[in-house]
């Protein structure tokens, strides 16, 4: 017997121990009192017999209404000029065998898998994605293609199109692969669900080019969340216009944007280097600057820092997209 159901029974002293353990009173007594004795149901006079239970079942087995639910059997019998019993009986007999389901054949969705990325080194995993750019006048837009390397976050291509096509993406892919010479089976290129990301010819013109492809599961957009982010950064910008007078005004924008984000937009996912530091090796150089700066200014006022040298951002070592879970990790080093 636990604490609830062992305290003493007198009137103060209940109120005095249940104050001291924390529980209230109601919760003493719902658990000491005697449990109730629940009677079965008397069987109404109107309730159908065995037979009767028996022949309506039959019934709605029937070929013709197999596939009907239990309102339609009831208007169909009544047109016919038969009555059996209410609406609410067929589905407490149905209920009583199992039956009570949809019995329509109904499309499954398909459980799509959650996508997991791992990029230790620049040209291993890239992302795209397109997003709009609103137009001179209401309705119209424009279309920006971007195209990102999840590791040093670096924009590796981009363009901008008055349309929404597979067709646009592949002179830019092809000139992206070209430029950073992927070797085929080198690189997974990772998009959202868009009728460009899944058309034929995309995945015909990835499978040419030697890239794997990867999709985000639908509705979710935590799965391609470093081109979401471009995009936020890019909208956020305080020049960033409400409009675009014409297609080439989003072209001469986006092109100042991409110059600036690549070379000096100091990015807090890579320790506060730019993309292009990243993405062409000099990560290790930058940090051991910073490092030596960072020792100069402890030596030379030690008082000003708690208990040790400042340290400057980590260097990036590892990108996930969707990083599997503790525990499987742990799994898996055990059995390494």
């Amino acid at each position: 017997m636990d604490a609830i159901s062992a305290l003493p029974k007198g009137g103060g002293m209940i109120a005095a121990s249940c104050a001291a353990l924390g529980v209230s009173r109601a919760s003493l007594h719902r658990r000491t009192r005697p449990a109730q004795v629940v009677r079965p149901r008397a069987k109404s006079a109107r309730a159908l017999d065995a037979n009767e239970r028996q022949a309506v079942l039959d019934l709605l087995r029937e070929p013709r209404f197999v596939d009907l639910a239990p309102v339609e059997v009831y208007a169909c019998l009544l047109d016919e000029g038969v009555y059996l019993c209410s609406i609410r009986t067929m589905y407490r007999i149905l209920h009583a065998h199992d039956e009570v389901r949809e019995r329509r054949r109904q499309l499954r969705h398909p459980v799509y898998q959650k996508p997991e990325l791992l990029a230790e080194a620049p040209n291993q995993v890239w992302s795209w994605d397109i997003s709009k750019l609103m137009g001179p006048v209401k309705w119209s837009y424009f279309y920006l293609y971007v195209v990102i390397d999840i590791f040093s976050r670096r924009i590796v291509g981009w363009h901008v199109a008055d349309a929404e096509t597979a067709a646009l993406f592949k002179p830019l892919i092809e000139d992206a692969v070209l430029k950073h010479d992927i070797a085929p089976g080198q690189l997974t290129l990772h998009a959202d669900r868009g009728a460009p990301m899944k058309a034929k010819a995309t995945a015909l013109l990835l499978a040419d080019l030697g890239v794997t492809k990867s999709h985000s599961r639908p509705y979710t957009s935590n799965d391609n969340p470093f081109s979401e982010s471009c995009f936020k950064t890019l909208k956020y910008q305080p020049q960033f216009p409400k409009r675009f007078g014409c297609i080439e005004d989003a072209k001469l924008f986006c092109r100042s944007f991409i110059d600036w984000y690549n070379r000096d937009h100091h990015h807090a996912g890579i320790g506060l280097m730019t993309p292009d530091q990243v993405h062409y090796g000099q990560a290790d150089a930058v940090h051991d600057a910073r490092q030596e700066i960072l020792n100069l200014a402890y030596a030379a006022n030690p008082q000003r820092f708690v208990k040790k040298s400042p340290n400057p951002p980590d260097k990036p070592t590892a990108v996930w997209i969707n990083p599997p879970a503790r525990e499987a990790q742990n799994k898996e080093q055990i059995r390494a």
